[in-house]
Formats: structure tokens, sequence, C-alpha cells
């Protein structure tokens, strides 16, 4: 069967930029390896340089001739403390410390938390974490002025270290004025898609909505333990998710987070929605040039749930290794995907489709391909929406998605098992028909006696109104048509 592209892959690759890999040449290596989508976290670095960023990934995007994803992450609300008298100091464990709004510098007893939402709202026997875990206090008693605490595991505090509050909702938005700033240059910039981070409650993901004001795509980061009381409403209401397992990680016992994952995923596919799996994929190779077999196991496993795209953080936006950790997380992909197994393992979610005919046909596609010899779905959408129906049934065969969306083909960059391709828009059946043979026959969908299915819309150009499913067979004379 001719597979989705040159590499062979339906499960994205979702690479940070940074120091590291944002160099023009470095950008083509990523994209040469197996990259499909860049992330740009907007937790590090200034504006000038993510437009500099952003510029060489449009640049990069002509050079290849194909469309390129860009995610910009936003940082979101991140609790730290103060600072100390010589920059750390040291808790012991079993001893009393203290969180209090005094901004003198701190000690061993004691420092300033400069979030005054903080104060008043915590119980006793609730937990801080600082430093993504490494200090564990447990509230003694929580007022106006001071939070006092005992420390469970005690240890070196620095100055600005993170602190989460994993046993009670935060009374703070999801995005602050630095986010705000940011996400107006996301969408100045043409962002494909935003991720908000730490969100909590869906009321979150509807303020960034409309923010944005109808540009782009928004990605809901769930790290919060919170944010799983809301899940199906936050995923309603985002255009895709992320599983951030980094403060997740921090904020539930380690065991919690693999079962925790698997739900995420599951209910995501159920929407039809991009689902990411992120945080830590591959983190030895920060500094080393093969990974862990157990980081070869994460991967595998987020290829087996049917997560539409897998993601790199520091591996490739600082480590030393970014296109090495971008091969081999592509080779893994290719060997799961390969497995007998894959396909009885991916289809252990239940997908129910809506009592739509567009749902319908997506469906009637899927099992179509099993059933015929099919080389590949030719989806024409101008929205995505058909494209992100069919993907939901993650179908044995390949996607083409022909649009006249630049915006659209872009989105798809982040939806399993899509190739989209920009394309004039079609007229008519035949035209349809015509130019779905040629699409496929030049981007490798398959050869002369192939047969393929065609998705599409009636009357042409119409959003939402997919109502026409055709197979066609290649006859090998369609590369004789004009442009795309």
């Amino acid at each position: 069967m001719t597979r989705l592209d040159p590499r062979g892959r339906k499960i994205k690759i979702l690479a940070t930029l940074g120091p590291a890999s944002c160099a023009p040449e470095m950008i083509g290596k990523l994209l040469e390896a197996g990259a499909d989508a860049f992330r740009i976290n907007m937790s590090h670095g200034d504006q000038e340089t993510h437009a500099q960023t952003i510029a060489a990934i449009r640049a990069a995007e002509k050079a290849f001739g194909r469309p390129i994803t860009i995610l910009c992450d936003l940082q979101g609300p991140k609790l730290r403390v103060g600072t100390f008298k010589d920059g750390r100091a040291v808790i012991r464990h079993g001893s009393h410390f203290t969180l209090d709004r005094n901004p003198a510098l701190g000690d061993e007893n004691r420092v300033c938390l400069p979030h005054p939402e903080l104060f008043g709202i915590l119980k006793k026997g609730q937990r801080l974490l600082i430093d993504d875990g490494k200090l564990r206090l447990r509230v003694i008693s929580d007022d106006k002025d001071m939070i006092l605490c005992s420390a469970e595991v005690g240890g070196v505090i620095m100055d600005r270290k993170g602190v989460n509050v994993p046993d009670t909702v935060v009374p703070v938005p999801a995005m602050t004025e630095k986010d705000r700033r940011d996400l107006a240059f996301a969408v100045e910039q043409g962002a494909d898609w935003v991720a908000l981070s730490f969100v909590q409650r869906p009321e979150d993901v509807a303020e960034a909505r409309r923010l944005m004001g109808g540009y782009g795509a928004l990605v809901a980061k769930i790290e919060k333990p919170a944010a799983i009381e809301h899940l199906d409403a936050i995923i309603e209401l985002a255009d895709g998710i992320m599983v951030a397992r980094g403060d997740l990680g921090v904020e539930l016992n380690p065991e919690e987070v693999p079962p925790l994952q698997k739900r995420i995923v599951e209910a995501t596919r159920r929407s039809g929605k991009p689902v990411i799996v992120a945080t830590q994929m591959l983190e030895s190779m920060i500094e080393n040039p093969a990974p862990t077999r157990a980081e070869v196991s994460d991967v595998a496993n987020a290829v087996y749930d049917g997560a539409d795209a897998v993601m790199l953080s520091a591996e490739t936006a600082a480590g030393a290794w970014p296109v090495e950790a971008v091969t081999i997380m592509h080779r893994i992909a290719m060997q799961v995907e390969s497995d007998p197994g894959y396909k009885a393992r991916v289809h252990f979610t239940q997908v129910i489709p809506d009592a739509t005919t567009a749902d319908a046909l997506a469906q009637a596609s899927a099992a179509i391909a099993e059933t015929v010899a099919i080389s590949g779905i030719i989806v024409f959408t101008g929205s995505g929406s058909t494209a992100r129906r069919v993907a939901r049934e993650r179908p044995g065969a390949p996607m083409l998605v022909l649009t006249p969306s630049v915006k659209t083909a872009r989105r798809i960059g982040l939806l399993w098992g899509a190739f989209a391709v920009v394309t004039k828009d079609i007229g008519s059946f035949e035209e349809m028909i015509a130019k779905g043979k040629r699409m496929a026959l030049r981007h490798g969908f398959g050869t002369a006696g192939s047969k393929l299915i065609a998705l599409a819309g009636v009357p042409f150009g119409t959003p939402g109104s997919t109502n026409l499913l055709h197979v066609v067979t290649l006859s090998g004379e369609e590369l004789k048509g004009d442009e795309e």
C-alpha cells in the first residue's frame, strides 16, 4: 500500500525550536529528519527572536514545497517564590517553613510568596510543591498574610523557584499580561495553533478563544489536576488537546499519570480533535545521542494509543542532538505502525460517529478501506472539518487533503494520517475526479490500477456540505494535467 508520504508515517512529530535548532539550516535538517510541525515556546526568548524563527519556518515551507505547521505555546501563570539573602536556603526535613507577603529577603525559615491570590484559600493538609516537586510542604495554617507549612521533603530552595498547588483551584486566570501580548503576537505572525498553558476551567479556554478573534486554532494544555474535572467541557471548547505531562507529573503521583494520559487521549480522539502527547518523551537525548529503552517504550505507547502527535521539547530546543531526537522518534513510530498488531491496538478506542451525513461517509470510507485495497483517501475540504472526521476513524489508508486554504493546510499538520496540499478549488464532479487522480499520482498515493476514495461536498465550495463518496481507479494517464 502506498503510504502517507515518503516517510510513511501517520502520527505527527512536533519539534520545539530554540537556541539549538532555530537557525534556517537546522530547521531544514529537522524537516528532513521527520518533523511535521514546529513549536515556539513563548516562555523563553523575546518576540523579535520568535519572529525571526517564524520567518525561517515560512522560508523552509517555500523551499520544501509543503505546508508547515507553527504552534506558539503561551507561558501561562507560573507561580514562584521570592528571593533569598544568599540566593538560596536549606529547608530542613520536618521543620516549619512560612510563605508570607513580606518582601524582605528569605532564609531557612521563611520567604516571600508574591502571589496575594494564594493567601487565605488553602486548607490544612493541602500540599505546596516547590521546584517541580523536589521540595514538598504541607499546609498547617493559612490566613491573609502567611501560610505556615511543615516540610515533608526539605532541601535546597533557590530564588524564584516555581510553586505548584495541586489540591485546589488557584484563583488566577490562565493568561497573564505577558500571555496576552504573546497571543496578539502569535495572531499577528499567523501562527496556526496557539497552546494555552495551565488550563483549569472551561472559562479559561473561552477567554483565550475570544482574544484570538477567530484566528488560528487553540490547544488546551492539560497539566493541572483541576482540569480533569472539566475535561469534556474543555475538549468541547478547544480545537485540540495537549497532554502536558511535566506539571501534571509534578502535581499528581507518578503512577497516576499513565492511565490519565490514556484517558485524555481517548476522550480527545472521540471528539475528532487532535491530541498531542508531550514532555520528557526522549529526555535523555538532551545530552545523549541515543534514548533509554524506557523512553522508546513511552513514545511507542503514544503511537499505539492513536495520538495525533508526539512532541519534543528541550530535546530539539536546547539539546545536543536535535536531529537525532527527531530521527529516532520517526523510526519508533514507523516500527510501531508496521506492527501487525498496531491496527487492533489503535482501534481500542471506540469512536461513535455523530448522526450526520459527513460522519457517516467518513466512517464508510474507513470501512471501505478495510474491505477493498485502497491506496488513499482523497478529501476535498475548505475548513478541514471532513479531514478531522476521517482522521477520527483512524483508517488503514493514508489521507490526501486537498484544500484551497493555506491556513487549513497548515493547521492539518497536527492531524493523524493527513497530508495536505494547497490547490485551486473545484467546480464540478468531473473536475473533482480528474484533480483527485492527478494529485494522488503526483504525491505518491498510488500508481496505475490503484483504487482511491474521494470525499467531497456538493454544491462544491460550500462549507460543511460533505455528502459525496466516490471510488476511483487510477489509469496512470492523469499526470498529464496542469497545475495543482
